[in-house]
Order: structure tokens, then C-alpha cells, then sequence
């Protein structure tokens, strides 16, 4: 090795072995160690190329005297240095990280050129004076564009967390508000200073127990979590509530804090309970349709199967509605629905079904009920009830109903094999006469009416 070997030179022809340093040291990097390599070798080789071209131009003495005041041009053109704060800053590098590969790549320069000149003339010593100046002048850049893209990063994202209809709070690991936002202290209806340091129990909240300990596996998992809530803040918004939870971890993939992202989705809840309540009920008796209650009856059928119980299925059919309809109109034919609705559910108990499958036919699911006498006496029931006067608008309307009944797992097995059993069984009782109760019998096709 040339003892007059300039800096500029040592740095060009070494930068194989300079590189190779770089890339262990990159390696403790965090976020150097999640990016391309190829990449990150290519990044840190042009730093030391335009390091070495500047250490080849001139210096005049006002150039030293301000130690060298940047290496891009006076044109307003960013230097490589400000490039090079930018570019890391958006690949999510910290302060000290950037620091870092500055300090690497001299560390490894001057390492490198001690093993090969013992001794340094005074020419060379300049050039290391200027490398250094290089390097202190490259750290300084960089981080102020650092500094200036973080600083704008940190308005924008204060802009949108204000400007957010949606609360937004950050939790410490004891489950405590360190941070937020507007639209977070409206719905509290409280301010910032009575919100941050206290928790969802210090507050009152009524789920801080669920949501504590959502908190604490999200921490504890690093995952995140999605849950709802339900509570009436003091503010009068809102009553239901989604919420994201998520992990911010530090440099070193520790959680320091939790974040978390709520929406009122109350209005949306109840507009979609209604769409799904409308959808599998009758809209004029509010009982349930002929869908939700097959649905219902196979879900009871199971049941039974896996209890070894039995069940019992009621298809009525409204003896003389025609006419009540014919005789005082339609008007008074649907309050007259809606008031047979009634009876039928005061006959039953609450764990039984009652639905309206459509006109005049109503059916009841009558759990545990294996016997013809219990279910015989609830038919008998309904008949007597249904048999009363109903008083509509001064008019005194008079109908019976014809029951038909059915039983799993004697009759049949499956839902629809149930009702069709039902259905029979009501028409044989209607042909008997008004106000009556046929039992179906799978044996012989016929079925009972006791008399």
C-alpha cells in the first residue's frame, strides 16, 4: 500500500471491504435489517463515492473556514445527504438509526486505513480532517430533513386525528389515557386534563372489566383486536360501539402502548336490526314468518334430538274470517289478526314459538311436549280463547279455529315433513266440523279427532 495514497483513493479501492463491514453492522439495524440488501449496499456505496468526489474537489479557505457547508450544490437542489434523510425516514428508520450508519461507515473507513498505514503524513491528515467534516456536515443534513419530514408528518397526522369524527385514544401498558383526541373528549364529555392519566375504570365505564382485559392480551400477544361495546356516555352519543385495539411496539418490538380506534355504530345496528327483524316477521301481528319460524322448528328439532326430547307443532286455521272480512272489511280483518295473535301467545308459554305463516294460519312449536293430553289441553286452550267475542270499532266479530297437531319424533323427523303432518291433521279437523282438534296418525293416514 502506497504510503502517499490519498483518502479519496484508499476509499475507492477499499470500498469492497468498507461495504462488507457495513453490511454486519446493518444487521443490528432494525429497519436495515427488513430491507433489501441489494438495496441498502447500493445506498451506502454512493455515500462513500460522494464522499471520496468531495474529498477530490477543491477547497478554498472560506470553504475551510466554514468547514465545509454542505456537498450539494447552491442551486437548491437537495444534497445526497437530504436525500438520504428522507429516504430513510420514509423506510421507518429512528433518529439514531440513521446516526448509526453515519458512524458505521467512518468507523470502518479510518478502521481499515489504520490497519494499512501505521503512520499518516500530514496530507493525508488533511484529508481525514475533511472526511470527518464530510461526515459530521452528511449527519447534520440528513437529520434536518429528518427532522423537517417528521415534523410535517407529525402536523399531518395531528390534522387528521383532529379532524377524525371517530375517537381515537392511546393507552399506556397500565391501561391508562396518554393521548386523545377530540373527538374522544366529546364523547366523554370531558376534557383532555380529566381524561389522560385515567383509565376506563377511573372513569366509570361499564365495560372497563371486558375491555381491560382485551387490553392486556393485545400486550401481551402483540396482536391485534376487534370487539364491540355497548354504554351510554355522558354526552348522550352514541349507545353501541366497535373498536379496533393495536400494539405500538418500539424499536426493539416491545409494546410501549396501545392504541385505540372506535366507531359509533349504533344507527347502523339498529337500521340493520330492523332490516333483519322485518325480513323474518310478520309486519302486521309481529310475530314471527313462515321463515324464521322453519328456522326456529329445525333448531328445536335438533334440540330434541340431542336431548332425547319430543316436541309438538300446532297448525291453526281461522274458522269465519272470510266473512268478517267480507262483512266489515279489511281494516277490521287485519285488527282481528292482530288481537288473535294476542290470545295465541297468552295460551302458550314464553320458551314456545308462535308465528302467523301467512292469512288466517297461525302454528305454535310447543317444547318438551310428548303427550297428546298436554298438548290436546293447550289446543283446547287456544279454541276457548279464540271462541270469546272480539269487540273491533264497536262491532262484536265472533270466529273459532280449527287446530291441527302433530308431534317429533312420532309423526315425522324433519321440519318440513312436521308442518305438512300439521297441515293435515287442521284440514281433517276442519272437515269435522268448526272449532275443532284433529291429532295426526302417521299408521294409517287417518287422523284422530277426539270429539
Amino acid at each position: 500500500m502506497q504510503m502517499d495514497m490519498r483518502l479519496a483513493d484508499f476509499i475507492r479501492s477499499e470500498i469492497e471491504q468498507i461495504l462488507q463491514d457495513w453490511e454486519e453492522f446493518a444487521k443490528t439495524i432494525l429497519h436495515a435489517s427488513n430491507m433489501d440488501k441489494s438495496g441498502l449496499r447500493d445506498h451506502a456505496r454512493d455515500m462513500l463515492l460522494v464522499i471520496a468526489d468531495a474529498l477530490d474537489s477543491y477547497q478554498s479557505e472560506s470553504d475551510q473556514a466554514a468547514k465545509s457547508k454542505g456537498f450539494g450544490s447552491e442551486d437548491g437542489e437537495k444534497s445526497w445527504a437530504e436525500v438520504h434523510g428522507l429516504d430513510r425516514q420514509s423506510s421507518g428508520f429512528s433518529v439514531m438509526e440513521t446516526v448509526s450508519e453515519f458512524r458505521a461507515l467512518r468507523a470502518s473507513v479510518v478502521s481499515l486505513w489504520n490497519k494499512a498505514h501505521p503512520t499518516i503524513t500530514e496530507l493525508q491528515m488533511q484529508d481525514f480532517t475533511r472526511f470527518h467534516e464530510a461526515i459530521d456536515q452528511a449527519v447534520a443534513e440528513s437529520l434536518e430533513h429528518y427532522a423537517t419530514a417528521k415534523e410535517m408528518e407529525t402536523r399531518l397526522f395531528g390534522a387528521i386525528l383532529l379532524a377524525s369524527p371517530d375517537p381515537i385514544y392511546v393507552l399506556d401498558l397500565e391501561g391508562r389515557f396518554i393521548y386523545a383526541n377530540k373527538a374522544t373528549a366529546d364523547l366523554f364529555a370531558l376534557e383532555h386534563k380529566q381524561i389522560i392519566g385515567k383509565s376506563t375504570f377511573d372513569l366509570g365505564f361499564s365495560f372497563a372489566a371486558d375491555f381491560q382485559r382485551n387490553l392486556d392480551k393485545v400486550i401481551a400477544d402483540q396482536s391485534t383486536y376487534r370487539g364491540k361495546l355497548s354504554h351510554i356516555f355522558s354526552s348522550g352519543h352514541g349507545e353501541r360501539f366497535e373498536y379496533l385495539l393495536a400494539p405500538v411496539l418500539d424499536e426493539y418490538q416491545n409494546t410501549e402502548a396501545t392504541v385505540c380506534i372506535s366507531r359509533d355504530v349504533t344507527e347502523r345496528e339498529i337500521a340493520e336490526e330492523k332490516i333483519w327483524h322485518n325480513a323474518h316477521h310478520d309486519l302486521l301481528t309481529g310475530l314471527p314468518n313462515r321463515r324464521l319460524f322453519l328456522d326456529r322448528l329445525e333448531q328445536e328439532v335438533k334440540h330434541a334430538k340431542r336431548s332425547s326430547l319430543s316436541l309438538a307443532v300446532l297448525f291453526m286455521d281461522l274458522d269465519g274470517f272470510k266473512e268478517v272480512n267480507d262483512s266489515f272489511g279489511h281494516e277490521v280483518g287485519d285488527r282481528l289478526l292482530s288481537e288473535v295473535a294476542d290470545r295465541i301467545t297468552g295460551c302458550v308459554r314464553e320458551a314456545d314459538t308462535v308465528a302467523r305463516l301467512g292469512g288466517d294460519e297461525f302454528t305454535v312449536i310447543l317444547t318438551g311436549a310428548g303427550q297428546r293430553k298436554g298438548a290436546g289441553i293447550v289446543a283446547q286452550t287456544i279454541n276457548n280463547a279464540l271462541s270469546r267475542p272480539f269487540k273491533i270499532d264497536q262491532q262484536h266479530v265472533q270466529i273459532s279455529v280449527s287446530i291441527g297437531i302433530t308431534f317429533y319424533p312420532q309423526d315425522a323427523s324433519t321440519p318440513v315433513e312436521l308442518l305438512e303432518a300439521a297441515d293435515r291433521a287442521m284440514y281433517k279437523a276442519k272437515k269435522s266440523g268448526t272449532n275443532r282438534v284433529c291429532f295426526f296418525n302417521p299408521s294409517d293416514h287417518a287422523d284422530i279427532c277426539p270429539a
